[in-house]
């Protein structure tokens, strides 16, 4: 009598990967390519780390990428020639994205399934953040803010701008500015491209710093600070990416969010961060997030026109924001500064 062969279970993710071990073949290049926003670029970091490891000695990466400033001192990527032989170019893609609304998986995951895919190799998800490495040197500098102060104070990072092509993520300013004025024992650090969109705060408690930093200069500034306050955009993976300075006893950064309804929370939420959102609190985000790109059309000409939030709301200061994100108060950001500022700070 024939015996029938149990079915194999399939691997879910989250559980230990299968790692073949061929030792007589030689790691595979590859050249990693991405070229969308920084951003993006660090949320990748954590697959190559996360390649790496499930798959260890097979793989020799280095990338292109619209960031290269993010990869420095990072142990998992090797210079490699374009022209070299026995090397193999790949786009880097999250597909996965298009089922977020409705999924159950994390920005991070995106890029790693979609290497799976492409390398033809399992890839367990180590750690829901991406992998920025800072050298001993840098840790040793002092930071920006001692410079400017003379000492080292737990300040707050404040992303309080947007980009002409995402205006949909930008809350009030003045909102911002009710939040520094409302702290005033606090320390806000103000940065931002000079080239986006970003209305100066005021404040003696605030340090304009818009325009004053490149990447490695923003690593180390948020390496040495104690929370960031920020839209869904580059210094929220930064805040989750980077480790926490010695000095706050922390394992993880604060960091306040806010999101509205743009994105679900699920694809962007990091561990510990306070993510402000409104998904599901109106039509327009009742199945995860509109994904719009602007609040209002600007005169540019630009496709992204076509792309405008449903429920746009003028403020009291004459700005467009999204219905959602005019449902976040400053009252809510004050609240969680004030929670995070409970922690128990080295004297």
């Amino acid at each position: 009598m024939a015996t029938k062969k149990r079915a194999k279970k399939p691997r879910q993710r989250g559980s230990s990967p299968r790692v073949i071990d061929n030792p007589n073949k030689a790691p595979r290049k590859i050249i990693l390519e991405h070229y969308l926003s920084p951003g993006d670029v660090v949320v990748m970091t954590a697959a190559i780390r996360d390649l790496h490891l499930s798959n260890p000695g097979k793989f020799i990466t280095d990338v292109r990428t619209s960031c290269s400033a993010i990869f420095e001192n990072n142990p998992y990527v090797t210079h490699i020639d374009d022209d070299g032989g026995g090397v193999t170019k790949i786009k880097a893609e999250y597909n996965l994205i298009h089922e977020c609304n409705e999924g159950a998986h994390h920005f991070i995951h995106g890029f790693a399934q979609d290497l799976e895919k492409q390398l033809g190799v399992n890839i367990h998800v180590s750690k829901l953040k991406g992998d920025i490495h800072i050298s001993d040197d840098e840790k040793s500098w002092y930071s920006q803010i001692h410079e400017i102060l003379g000492k080292d104070v737990p300040y707050w990072i404040v992303d309080a701008g947007s980009k002409n092509d995402y205006t949909a993520k930008q809350w009030e300013p003045q909102r911002f500015q009710q939040v520094v004025s409302s702290c005033p024992d606090i320390t806000f650090v103000q940065i931002g491209a000079e080239e986006h969109n970003h209305a100066p705060l005021e404040g003696d408690n605030l340090i304009n710093l818009i325009g004053k930093t490149d990447m490695r200069q923003l690593i180390r500034l948020i390496y040495n600070s104690y929370g960031v306050i920020t839209p869904v955009s580059l210094p929220m993976h930064l805040a989750a990416a980077i480790e926490m300075h010695p000095r706050f006893k922390r394992k993880t950064r604060p960091c306040i969010v806010i999101a509205g309804g743009r994105e679900p929370s699920v694809w962007e939420a990091y561990t510990n961060h306070a993510y402000l959102h409104t998904c599901g609190m109106l039509s327009c985000c009742d199945n995860g997030g509109c994904w719009k790109s602007r609040t209002v059309p600007l005169d540019d000409k630009d496709d992204k026109n076509k792309s405008l939030c449903v429920y746009p709301v003028k403020t009291d200061s004459g700005v467009f924001i999204p219905r959602c994100l005019d449902m976040i108060t400053a009252a809510e950001v004050i609240l969680n500064i004030k929670r995070y500022m409970s922690w128990e700070m080295p004297k």
